[in-house]
């Protein structure tokens, strides 16, 4: 057994579902998922039923989340293409915006290329008067992050440019991508990007090989898009899982009825730390590499406040298999099961107090925080 300790990680791209799908997730679930992953704080998306699209809804998430969470949470809020502009009232007191452009369903889906702008207009309108988020909390906003693939991905760049707007962009998957990101960044663009170890461990042979099991949005590319992961990493600000579980039932996997349309996602936190770990042993990436994505740049790109005295020890040398039966997520299972790993998370120390140790939590729901809410 080789211990070795590493600051406590964040998870800046997670799913947890609640309210509205606690079937598949929800706080108390999710928040154990990621501390079994080494995980200490998780920044949460808006598209629940219904979605964080208004104060009132932001109040109602919050409330949620500090009753039942057992590590750190932060909420983002969401534009609908219904309710547009109302959340800015609750601005201040999210991780930030995310916008949806691409491949996604319902009122969260932004289409027209003047809804987009406003969106981008009215954040900036807004940063001019309240300031964006300085380094370690308070006030102000944080960035926009979008989900944008492909062409829509140019059009959140320059809009971004044009209004000085702090852009994120989440789980970047192909080459063309990465590429056009590097350029903007080459050039001064406000521009940060994540991308996720499904992205950088599978490809769409795997996603042939895991049927409805390996469906996502993006969906698994090329073998040489994820070579170009590889290639432009010191263009990639984060590893994030885009953690989103969904049952096999409604999956139509593991014995269960076939679906028509299966929802697209895969749950992750819980498999990060082990996956890179594997490509530090491989000689891929170092240990720095991890604590800089997953640690270091979330913290400044969201301007998240510290964790005093909080850390994760980890048996950097444990060599075992992925399974689905290890999974402490609601959905109970991974698209890395089988998969050969180093890395097994002993110990979580959240705030001076241990949390999570030998794979048992040690804390009651609400020991987490939710951030941005003083």
């Amino acid at each position: 057994m080789a211990i070795q300790r590493f600051p406590a990680l964040i998870d800046a791209h997670v799913h947890l579902r609640e309210p509205g799908y606690e079937y598949k997730e929800d706080f108390s679930s999710g928040t154990l998922a990621a501390l079994a992953g080494g995980v200490t704080m998780v920044l949460d998306m808006p598209n629940t039923n219904p979605p964080t699209s208004t104060p009132e809804r932001l109040d109602e998430k919050v409330k949620l989340a500090a009753a039942r969470s057992v590590c750190d949470v932060g909420l983002f809020v969401g534009a609908t293409n219904t309710e547009q502009d109302a959340y800015l009232p609750a601005a201040q007191r999210a991780c930030g915006l995310k916008i949806y452009v691409s491949e996604t369903f319902g009122s969260l889906r932004i289409d027209t290329l003047g809804l987009l702008h406003q969106l981008f207009r009215s954040w900036a309108e807004e940063a001019e008067r309240v300031g964006y988020r300085q380094p370690g909390g308070g006030q102000g906003l944080g960035p926009i992050a979008v989900h944008a693939e492909e062409l829509m991905l140019s059009v959140c760049l320059q809009l971004s440019h044009l209004y000085a707007v702090p852009l994120h962009i989440v789980h970047v998957s192909r080459r063309s991508e990465i590429e056009l990101i590097a350029r903007a960044k080459e050039r001064g663009y406000p521009v940060t990007c994540e991308v996720t170890p499904h992205h950088l461990f599978l490809d769409e042979e795997d996603a042939r090989r895991l049927g409805v099991r390996g469906d996502m949005r993006p969906r698994l590319a090329t073998a040489d898009d994820v070579a170009a992961m590889w290639e432009y990493l010191e263009m990639v600000d984060i590893f994030a899982t885009d953690h989103a579980p969904h049952t096999l039932a409604e999956k139509g996997a593991g014995g269960a009825p076939a679906v028509a349309s299966p929802p697209p996602g895969v749950p992750g936190v819980e498999t990060m730390l082990p996956l890179l770990l594997t490509a530090v042993h491989a000689g891929r990436l170092t240990v720095d590499d991890i604590v800089t994505r997953c640690v270091e740049n979330p913290r400044r790109i969201y301007s998240l406040p510290t964790q005093a005295n909080s850390y994760i020890e980890v048996d950097v040398d444990a060599d075992y298999q992925i399974s689905d039966g290890q999974m402490r997520t609601k959905a109970g299972w991974t698209p890395f099961a089988g998969m050969p790993v180093f890395g097994r998370v002993v110990e979580v120390v959240l705030r001076g107090e241990s949390v999570y140790k030998d794979g048992e939590l040690l804390v009651k729901p609400g020991f987490g925080q939710v951030l941005f809410q003083s």
